[in-house]
């Protein structure tokens, strides 16, 4: 069967980009990034042109591939609202090899720092800087050399992210491959003034130990069969025990096989989850923390939370397409995958709450000429409605 003939863009698909000027600030600081290898000084591609190229492509389902990208460079409308010019395939492809990934990092981090919490009140307060850290395996080729996991025919990258809790946006984030240590990632990029929440796969008594040392505190869920020497049992309160706290002890967490790593007192709480595990034994968790303040329902809650960043994963490689990756090199997935980050912020911006797949698929209508700013209005009115008749909860 002969194959279908591919419909080239037209200004009227791609609507909406008004509002990429409240990004061109942040992104043109990237335009001379990569021009030092511009021997011939006639590039015409620059980092914040692709930068921005991309983030279109997040927003707009009319672009499903790098062509398309290609294609919408075309238009003079996207070349005017972008500040960019006609580029070519090649020079698409190209970049990746070109534009340093991690000069986004400074742009993720000034963008999470001006969205506001979306929950208050003193649980809230109590766990202020409540930041889940996790990985996650992102889908990769078989030639994608670099993208060690399994063997050589099971490939994945890997992004490690800190998550802020009560923001509800990445905070940080890198890219390596798919067997990449977390513990090195999160040891390297540990942020002072931040409660973590980890879980088990994190269970290192050094990272604890640095996370502490950096000014932050953590949450960490440890092994069944974590060494300690109990120095006190600790009194229970209702809510703990509402909360579903059996246990709440002041230890030395370690044994002589893993020396003297901790150098201060630690809190073992061990918390009904109220589930059966494989064997049909009540499931327990083994949370370890250098919180000594908090009530051990603030502790169990902190780690419940923690599964908003698996949400978050979810959101951003199901709905907002990071299954597609654009480029195979390594460099060129983690200039997406930010960019994807960058997008993701973008909408907790704009609309002031959590980015949602209805409230997603909006904006995309918006940027593809479906729907207008008037209707893009009106349905954060209306979440803005239901919010107001839902009690919040602290």
């Amino acid at each position: 069967m002969a194959q279908p003939r591919r419909t080239l863009l037209a200004e009227k698909d791609v609507q909406g980009l008004k509002y990429f000027k409240l990004l061109r600030p942040l992104l043109e600081r990237l335009h001379d990034a990569g021009t030092q290898r511009d021997r011939a000084h006639n590039r015409k591609l620059f980092f914040d042109n692709y930068g921005a190229l991309i983030l279109l492509y997040f927003f707009n389902p009319t672009l499903t591939s790098l062509r398309g990208v290609q294609q919408a460079s075309t238009l003079r409308n996207v070349q005017r609202r972008l500040g960019c010019a006609r580029t070519s395939l090649g020079s698409l492809s190209e970049a990746t090899g070109v534009f340093d990934a991690q000069l986004l990092q400074t742009i993720i981090a000034e963008l999470a720092a001006q969205v506001q919490p979306l929950q208050q009140g003193p649980e809230a307060d109590a766990l202020r800087g409540l930041t889940a850290v996790d990985g996650s395996l992102l889908p990769a080729l078989p030639k994608m050399a670099w993208a060690l996991w399994l063997d050589d025919q099971h490939r994945a990258g890997k992004l490690h992210l800190q998550f802020d809790i009560f923001k509800g946006v990445p905070v940080q984030a890198s890219v390596t491959a798919g067997n990449g240590s977390e513990y090195d990632q999160l040891r390297a990029a540990v942020q002072s003034g931040r409660l973590y929440v980890i879980d088990r796969g994190y269970a290192e008594y050094q990272l604890f130990q640095d996370i502490h040392n950096a000014g932050s505190g953590f949450i960490g869920r440890v092994r069944d069969n974590a060494v300690y020497q109990l120095l006190e049992d600790l009194p229970l309160t209702a809510d703990a025990q509402q909360a579903g706290v059996l246990h709440d002890r002041l230890v030395w967490l370690g044994g002589d096989q893993s020396g003297q790593v901790l150098l201060q007192p630690l809190r073992l709480l061990e918390v009904a989850t109220g589930k059966t595990d494989r064997h049909g034994q009540p499931e327990l968790l083994r949370l370890a923390t250098d919180r000594l303040d908090l009530d051990a329902s603030l502790i169990a809650l902190g780690y419940r939370y923690r599964w908003l960043i698996e949400l978050f994963f979810r959101w951003l490689k199901c709905i907002l397409g990071c299954r597609h990756l654009l480029s195979h090199d390594q460099n060129g997935v983690t200039i997406q995958v930010y960019l994807a980050l960058i997008a993701s912020l973008l909408i907790s911006l704009w609309t002031g709450r959590k980015p949602s797949k209805r409230t997603f698929e909006m904006l995309c209508f918006y940027f593809s000429g479906w729907a207008s700013a008037d209707e893009v209005l009106a349905h954060l009115q209306k979440l803005a409605e239901k919010d107001a008749r839902t009690p919040q909860q602290s």
